[in-house]
């Protein structure tokens, strides 16, 4: 089954591309859960668009990633949350929070499918974020979950 993907799929490919896998793996999986449409004529004309806008927002080579690499380690990123007694959070911190603390910290905007957890962040306290920018490049980061 030839399908478009429209989000990232680890192991298979980016938005845009036009990958071929098992008819029940993108029947089942991929087409419900909106990661791919069809292939079709027409669909294929969608994956300009689809492209087009990955490379805006998108680092573009290995230089960037270096880059954009050196702002994040240099970064003191702060998040305030509701915590109760003992410092225990109410719910936890997502990817989207943290994505929008680092820009608030005046650091680039991320992508948060690319941030690398240590687990679900729960407590108060420092806890270490990864993000890959690039395929070979890496960069980590601080988070400081306070009271707030």
């Amino acid at each position: 089954m030839k399908i478009i993907l429209t989000q990232e799929v680890s192991g298979l490919g980016a938005p845009g591309d036009i990958v071929e896998v098992k008819n029940g793996y993108g029947r089942n999986y991929l087409l419900p859960q909106g990661f791919a449409i069809a292939w079709t004529k027409g669909a294929e004309k969608q994956v300009t668009l689809i492209k087009r806008a990955r490379s805006a927002r998108e680092i573009r080579d290995l230089g960037h990633a270096n880059e954009v690499k050196g702002q994040l380690e240099g970064l003191k990123v702060t998040l305030k949350a509701r915590a109760g007694d003992g410092g225990r959070l109410f719910g936890s911190v997502t990817a989207a929070e943290i994505v929008a603390a680092v820009k608030a910290a005046g650091g680039p905007t991320l992508d948060r499918r690319r941030l690398e957890l240590p687990g679900h962040i729960k407590s108060i306290g420092s806890y270490p974020v990864r993000i890959k920018l690039h395929p070979e490049v890496t960069a980590a980061f601080d988070l400081s979950v306070v009271q707030g």
